[in-house]
């Protein structure tokens, strides 16, 4: 992934992450770098889109898992927005769900933060000269999550990951308890798995919440 000549312009970018400390770190790395500039920070998504519509950098950093605003919802909400930003997303989870929901929401790279910064650095320059980078390690692993959940499949287990009974499900989600069972039974039967709770615990390992 490496690119050694860079880009003629410097790349502005945003860096979105929950995590003070870490997202510090990563502005002060990139700033290092001669033709990156971090022209601003975001603590969660919902900051970040709004220094996405008032700066227009060429590129929003961002984490996947954040509180309110998730990574993936920020990519979904750029790419609706008339904005030039491209989104990367750089995370800890190596999870084939995540990779997949992260490119049908339009992401134009995916890499993990174990990675050495100067692959960072390179997949910033890529895409923002309008390329997509996706770490090889996850574009492999990709292939090997054929399950696919509905939304409405997503939406239950999320609220079965609480604990609660299947009415208070239905409740939360405004559905007919019979109508909860059944997305239950078909994401059961997609995961494999032998119970609701089990499928719900299947599903965030695989990244699919």
């Amino acid at each position: 992934m490496s690119d050694a000549s860079g880009p003629s312009r410097r790349v502005t970018v945003v860096v979105a992450e929950d995590q003070g400390m870490i997202r510090d770190a990563f502005a002060r790395l990139l700033d290092l770098q001669p033709d990156v500039e971090v022209v601003a920070r975001a603590e969660d998504g919902a900051e970040a889109m709004r220094l996405v519509e008032r700066l227009r950098p060429d590129i929003v950093l961002t984490d996947i898992e954040m509180p309110g605003t998730s990574g993936l919802d920020l990519a979904e909400q750029v790419a609706s927005a008339d904005v030039p930003t491209r989104v990367v997303i750089l995370t800890t989870f190596a999870r084939p769900g995540y990779l997949r929901r992260a490119l049908d929401a339009g992401v134009a790279g995916y890499v993990l933060k174990a990675a050495p910064v100067d692959e960072l650095v390179s997949a910033l320059r890529q895409v923002a000269s309008g390329r997509r980078v996706v770490a090889p390690e996850l574009a492999v692993m990709a292939w090997d999550a054929p399950v696919e959940l509905t939304e409405r499949e997503r939406d239950v287990l999320r609220v079965v990951e609480t604990g609660v009974p299947n009415r208070e499900v239905a409740a939360t989600l405004h559905l007919a308890e019979g109508t909860v069972r059944n997305y239950l039974s078909e994401a059961m039967q997609k995961l494999g798995a032998r119970n609701r709770a089990e499928a719900a615990g299947k599903a965030r390992e695989r990244g699919l919440l």
